[in-house]
């Protein structure tokens, strides 16, 4: 393929057979978050690396969840960054038809944490491989941050080293799938949170005599209804920058939920009540419930807003109070930024396919990224299995992934200033 050197085209090429079998490796690791015991995984990759002639630091606050940074210096000082974790959720293996800890079954891996994300990690590991092994100097400095503790979104994985000012980088790819079915994307944006709990006092009574009383959950469901409306009737107002990625990110989820939903997902607050609890008995009023709400905004769009006018609109109810509340701000990379166009034309070309620059419904390590000042998209190709029962990939995706990894500093370095 065009954009990446001949030899390093060749050397992925004689290196099919090995992307494969690293995957294997990588998937022979038990690592189910929880507990998220990662060490041994994180030492085989320390020594890989150390082996390949990469300079490694391994950070760890927590001794069982470390993290490791390997640095290869390039032509010049700008830094790429390439970001994988190795925990995984946990499964049960007796719901499993193939082998959890990875078995290859003619073009397909199967394994927990294939597609999420041991496969495009083993690409990542080869496309360094292909600079170090090659002796080809990378027209940017790359650097690779082999993460735990995402699954569970702690603060010992990522977030640690963002913390600690071990990462500094010009752009960053997080190798997270981001396929779904058979439709291609880079993702670019993420959205803003709202987490809730409210709570509802009333007064008891008999079940017999509910006039007597105050019922905590009726009025709590009542506010919950209300604020739902409330914020159905606040259209986002965006900048054009985020608009271009609604826009493509209506037409990437619209097929699988349709235009009229996918749009009201980006256009609205969408709010999902995800706990309810009230009540003793059947036979009597409750004097106490409790709701928990997630609420999530467009990138582009202050969350602090957002949450004003809820705090607002719940003041007319008087027995109704917010006990915690946490939030994000929805974070987003200009979608013709040197790294989003760089890793969309060579996703293209891998695939033959459009492929839509959108943000994703909810927020992970790119979004605390993005934060620190990190232009950070996440791209990976795979299969719709990731965390679902005898989850997979293919050698078709991790050749794929390997492709665009390898060649990526050379495009993300053609469009740079």
């Amino acid at each position: 393929m065009s954009s990446l050197p001949p030899h390093l085209g060749r050397y992925l090429d004689d290196n099919r057979e090995r992307l494969v079998e690293t995957t294997l490796d990588l998937l022979g690791f038990d690592t189910q978050n929880p507990p998220g015991e990662t060490a041994d995984l994180i030492s085989w990759f320390a020594q890989s690396f150390d082996d390949a002639g990469f300079e490694t630091a391994r950070v760890a606050v927590d001794a069982a969840k470390p993290n490791l940074v390997a640095t290869l210096p390039g032509a010049s000082e700008r830094t790429l960054l390439y970001v994988g974790h190795v925990d995984t959720v946990p499964f049960d293996a007796t719901n499993w038809t193939y082998e959890p800890l990875g078995e290859r079954v003619g073009d397909q891996l199967y394994g927990r944490g294939a597609t999420d994300m041991k496969g495009p990690l083993a690409a990542m590991f080869v496309a360094a491989l292909a600079y170090a092994e090659t002796g080809t100097t990378p027209p940017v400095s790359l650097a690779f941050a082999v993460v735990s503790d995402e699954e569970t979104g702690g603060s010992v994985g990522l977030p640690a080293l963002v913390d600690g000012d071990y990462l500094t980088a010009d752009a960053c790819v997080i190798g997270e799938t981001t396929c779904e079915a058979g439709r291609h994307s880079v993702t670019v944006a993420d959205r803003g949170s709202i987490w809730l709990t409210l709570e509802a006092r009333g007064t008891a009574a008999h079940g017999s005599r509910p006039m007597l009383g105050t019922n905590a959950i009726d009025r709590l469901y009542e506010a919950v209804t209300a604020l739902r409306d409330r914020l159905g009737e606040r259209p986002f107002d965006v900048d054009d920058e985020v608009r271009a990625t609604i826009e493509e990110s209506v037409d990437y989820y619209a097929p699988r939920m349709g235009e009229q939903a996918a749009r009201a997902m980006f256009e609205y607050p969408t709010l999902n009540l995800g706990t309810f609890e009230g009540g003793e008995a059947i036979n009597s009023v409750p004097e106490r419930a409790r709701a928990r709400l997630d609420i999530r905004v467009s990138p582009g769009v202050d969350t602090r807003t957002v949450l004003e006018a809820i705090y607002s609109h719940l003041t007319t109810f008087d027995d109704v109070v917010v006990t915690e509340s946490r939030w994000s701000l929805g974070t987003a990379v200009d979608p013709e930024s040197p790294v989003v166009a760089a890793t969309t034309s060579l996703a293209r070309e891998v695939t033959g396919e459009r492929v839509y620059r959108r943000s994703a419904t909810g927020g992970g390590d790119a979004k605390r990224l993005r934060a620190a000042g990190v232009p950070t998209i996440e791209f990976a190709l795979g299969t719709d299995t990731a965390h679902a029962v005898d989850e997979y990939t293919t050698v078709d995706a991790l050749t794929g992934n390997a492709f665009v990894y390898t060649a990526l500093p050379y495009a993300f370095a053609d469009r740079l200033d």
